[in-house]
């Protein structure tokens, strides 16, 4: 790893984003593959796919008896682990489905229902790439499959490795395209012969992914826009063993690629130090050649690094050490938070539970990570009284004469039953 020592706290956030290799501009040739799968459907996403997969599929969906063959292949340890982290998966996400349906009384008189409405069909496009990524599957079929949606579907470039389709076949998935990057986001979004449109499309992938989401979010809906993965370590733990802990956690979270800052910040240097002699111990003995840079930084007090958390909206954020632990009840803006030793970021990856499709860039600010609500949307259905009239045309009229809209006025104003034939700006025979 590239390794760069700072001293400071929130100020340094523009700095250390500045040091994080930026991506090609795409937009251009997004918007080009979106036109052309628009105007030629299957034909162009079978294009692009043998352009940039280099791996043309026979058909651009995976078959029922691949499917059921994957899950029967698995090896019984990825099958039980799978299974663990869907239940995991599954029990977070029930537990954070929204609200059910509930009516809100009024002052006037009438009543509000506020329903909960999953939409009809989602997509959860997994990433291909140098690895499979079954657990990305689990994370966006068992958080939809919790918010209730009926029709659910995979998309992922080929070739597609059998853990991956094995994970599809356990979450209960019965359709699988195989199809990436710009392509197959504008398939799912847009629609051809093969490809049923979705209503929301979640998960994460490259540049070109997160650009097709970009431009057809007037079209679907989307969880929002995933760059690269990153990483801060809060710490204050002065024991050796805990040191190495969070070396392995940087080097872990540096596997994403070089576009990953792995960030760890101590309010001391001594602490720094024996944190980068781990770091670079392990990458000797384990022989990696991580291209991903490690951001350094000595804190004036633990509440710098408080501030600097909040700044800088990590995607994951690790608390280690009492002083640090204790600032977890503060912290505003994070992905996911892990407190405490045992809490690896690694394990947020696959089997804690909490769900590893999260924000990133800083976006933490205002978003959250994959919940049932990114498949959910709430339809208002309002029912007036005659009881609530007289109150609600006396304030809705107001507004809609202020506004010079007489029409909306005067459709209020017809409700009452004592409303004149001829409303006063009518003019009179």
């Amino acid at each position: 790893m590239r390794y760069e020592r700072l001293q400071g706290g929130a100020e340094l956030v523009p700095r250390i984003r500045g040091l994080v290799p930026q991506g090609a501009d795409v937009i251009a040739a997004v918007a080009e593959i979106i036109a052309a799968v628009a105007e030629r459907g299957d034909e162009a996403v079978r294009e692009y796919t043998e352009r940039f997969d280099e791996s043309p599929a026979p058909e651009p969906w995976v078959s029922a008896a691949e499917l059921t063959a994957a899950a029967a292949g698995l090896a019984p340890e990825v099958r039980a682990g799978l299974e663990v982290a869907i239940a995991n998966v599954a029990a977070v996400g029930w537990g954070g489905a929204p609200r059910e349906d509930h009516e809100i009384p009024l002052s006037q008189g009438h009543r509000v229902l506020l329903r909960q409405l999953p939409v009809d069909r989602a997509a959860v496009y997994v990433p291909g790439g140098a690895a499979p990524y079954p657990s990305t599957v689990v994370m966006g079929v068992v958080t939809a499959r919790a918010a209730g949606v009926r029709e659910i579907v995979v998309c992922t470039p080929p070739p597609v490795d059998l853990v991956l389709l094995a994970a599809c076949s356990l979450t209960g998935i019965e359709q699988v395209y195989r199809a990436g990057g710009a392509q197959g986001i504008a398939a799912l979004a847009l629609g051809t012969a093969t490809v049923k449109p979705v209503d929301v499309i979640v998960g994460p992938g490259n540049l070109y992914v997160q650009e097709a989401k970009r431009l057809l979010c007037d079209r679907v809906g989307i969880d929002g826009f995933a760059g690269p993965s990153d990483l801060l370590v809060l710490f204050d733990a002065p024991d050796a063993g805990s040191i190495r802990l969070i070396a392995l956690d940087l080097l872990a979270q540096a596997e994403h690629g070089a576009a990953t800052p792995v960030i760890a910040a101590a309010p001391d240097a001594a602490l720094l130090d024996a944190l980068q002699s781990d770091l670079e111990a392990i990458e000797q003995a384990r022989k990696l050649t991580s291209e991903a840079t490690c951001v350094l930084i000595e804190l004036g007090s633990a509440w710098d690094g408080l501030e600097l958390a909040n700044a800088y909206a990590a995607e994951h954020l690790e608390l280690i050490g009492p002083e640090c632990e204790a600032l977890a009840p503060d912290v505003r803006n994070a992905g996911c938070l892990f407190v405490g030793w045992p809490s690896a970021t690694a394990f947020g990856d696959y089997v804690a539970g909490s769900n590893h499709i999260l924000p990133t860039g800083g976006s933490a600010r205002f978003a959250s990570g994959l919940r049932p609500h990114h498949f959910r949307r709430t339809l208002a259905e309002v029912r007036i009284t005659p009881e609530s009239l007289p109150g609600l045309v006396a304030a809705g009229t107001a507004i809609a004469d202020a506004e010079g809209f007489r029409m909306h006025a005067e459709s209020m104003r017809a409700r009452l039953p004592d409303i004149q034939d001829n409303p006063k700006d009518e003019p009179q025979g």
